[in-house]
């Protein structure tokens, strides 16, 4: 028996659905809790080829619920796209898998999406899962949201021009009364609960089945037994970006310099101009001693706060929700 043969023994699959999967190009956005097990889905699965776009790094609570990661990646300070495409290309040889250490954003997204088969939503904030439905369905990429919270799970495919995008329910949306995975908790049986509900419908697609696709916001309360779905079968006659392919996100205005980051107590900042690593991480080793090293990045603790700087300039100041502090910081450090 071949590695697929149990896939293909699923009669909607097939042999001939399993070549479709295997020719698939996917994109996935996020490699957190959602994030690795769909990574994992899509391996397992033989897609042909996976990117993963991460701008983290492994901290002692995930490993609670993101099962790709291990202690040696804590320790190691791994980046999560990094450490997930080394565990992925030990499971599946086959999948070309690339990590994209770094931000999915405005200035990087149709180029990550381009000629893709599936953009798949493993993110934890709404601005970039507003980037994600701009550029599918732009270019007319089918993608599927999904979110997990406390003991909730939802999802939702889209097919640009077939279905609702996200904007066009985004009245509709269960509220999450701005509950994070850091303010509620979050258990496991909700992750698998929102993966389930997302890699069926990506299986779908990837394979050629389409017109199986649900079309529906689903969410389920596991710890209630709660249910709720929203069609999403057809797109909203007045969407700005259905019909009026009007992309907001995609050609708005370049990212904020700084944000903190929801339930982290922490700061992100991004460099402005061009940026060399070497030269910065030199600078930074200077002025404070290193508490983990790697290709990807450089961890300080300076003043009672710890400052992560990433390869492509921009830097974490952990321990802290105040900007101008973080920036001060950053530029006594750095320079920058």
């Amino acid at each position: 028996m071949t590695r697929y043969s149990r896939q293909e023994l699923f009669s909607p699959i097939g042999p001939k659905g399993q070549k479709r999967i295997a020719k698939s190009r996917v994109l996935l956005v996020g490699c957190g809790a959602l994030g690795t097990h769909l990574a994992e889905f899509c391996v397992r699965a033989g897609v042909g080829e996976l990117a993963i776009i991460d701008r983290d790094v492994i901290e002692a609570s995930n490993l609670q619920r993101q099962t790709l990661f291990t202690e040696d990646d804590l320790r190691n300070a791994l980046p999560k796209a990094e450490a997930a495409r080394r565990h992925l290309v030990a499971i599946n040889g086959d999948v070309q898998v690339r990590a994209i250490v770094g931000e999915f954003s405005m200035l990087n997204a149709e180029k990550l999406a381009k000629d893709c088969s599936l953009i798949l939503d493993a993110t934890d904030n709404f601005e970039t899962r507003f980037l994600i439905n701009d550029v599918a369905v732009k270019l007319g990429l089918p993608w599927i949201y999904a979110a997990c919270v406390s003991s909730t799970a939802a999802a939702m495919p889209v097919l640009p021009g077939k279905t609702a995008c996200l904007t066009c329910l985004l009245e509709a949306l269960p509220g999450a009364g701005g509950e994070t995975c850091e303010t509620a908790g979050i258990i496991m049986p909700s992750v698998l609960a929102a993966v389930s509900l997302a890699a069926v419908e990506a299986l779908k697609i990837l394979s050629g089945n389409e017109n199986a696709v649900i079309a529906k916001l689903k969410s389920v309360d596991l710890w209630t037994g709660e249910r709720t779905q929203i069609d999403a079968s057809e797109p909203r006659k007045d969407c700005p970006v259905c019909g009026g392919r009007k992309f907001e996100h995609l050609a708005g205005k370049a990212t904020a310099a700084a944000a903190t980051m929801c339930g982290r107590d922490s700061v992100q900042l991004r460099p402005e101009g061009k940026f060399d690593f070497k030269a910065a991480r030199t600078r930074l080793a200077k002025a404070a001693k290193p508490v983990a090293s790697n290709d990807f990045l450089t961890r300080v603790g300076y003043e009672g706060l710890e400052l992560t700087l990433f390869a492509d300039g921009r830097a974490m100041v952990h321990g802290t929700t105040d900007i101008p502090r973080a920036k001060s910081l950053y530029a006594k450090l750095i320079g920058a």
